[in-house]
């Protein structure tokens, strides 16, 4: 009878084996957690109207002699096309200056400009070159017209501002019918609300 509390002690550790192996019913699977898709990059559009100032220094040259420079700045406007990857648009500027040019035969007061401009998309900006129709004005020689191409970047800092740079070269052949050619070359920076 000395197998009785051995066999009653197997008995009892076979018995109490399921209690420590766990629950007869089967541990609900762990939740797979999936990695979220990647959100395209989708660039801004740029299509609508805006309006704002710039500031910058123009650069002044005469067949008659002179070589004159200034600040010059004033106000901008006009209206974007977004055509996807391009952008295409219309504008017009109206710049304040004081410069002396022509060895100080006249002061040029102000420039007119009606502007087209074309760029691509590269992100938030815009790298575009622009062209069209100016007029100058000066206080002693009058005012004439003439043309200026040039490009600029120009950058979304969101929906409704942006910011940028443009270099402009302009020609007046035969300013006002007095013999004297003028180039002008202007750097500006603006800043502009998009509405």
């Amino acid at each position: 009878m000395k197998k009785t509390p051995s066999i009653i002690a197997a008995a009892l550790v076979l018995g109490a084996a399921p209690a420590f192996a766990g629950s007869a019913t089967p541990a609900a699977p762990e939740p797979v957690i999936e990695q979220a898709a990647p959100v395209p990059f989708s660039s801004p559009d740029w299509t609508g109207f805006y309006g704002g100032a710039q500031l910058g220094y123009a650069n002044i040259d005469t067949s008659a002699g002179g070589d004159d420079d200034g600040f010059i700045g004033g106000l901008t406007a006009g209206y974007d096309f977004d055509l996807g990857q391009w952008v295409v648009g219309g504008g017009l500027d109206y710049d304040f200056a004081d410069i002396s040019i022509a060895g100080g035969a006249a002061d040029l007061e102000s420039v007119f400009r009606a502007k087209l401009r074309g760029g691509y998309k590269i992100g938030n900006g815009l790298l575009y070159a622009t062209g069209g129709y100016a007029l100058a004005d000066t206080n002693t020689l009058g005012s004439d017209d003439g043309y200026f191409i040039g490009a600029g970047y120009e950058y979304l800092i969101n929906q409704s501002f942006s910011v940028g740079g443009e270099v402009l070269y302009h020609e007046f052949d035969n300013y006002n019918s007095s013999g004297v050619d003028v180039d002008a070359t202007t750097v500006q920076v603006r800043g502009t609300f998009r509405f």
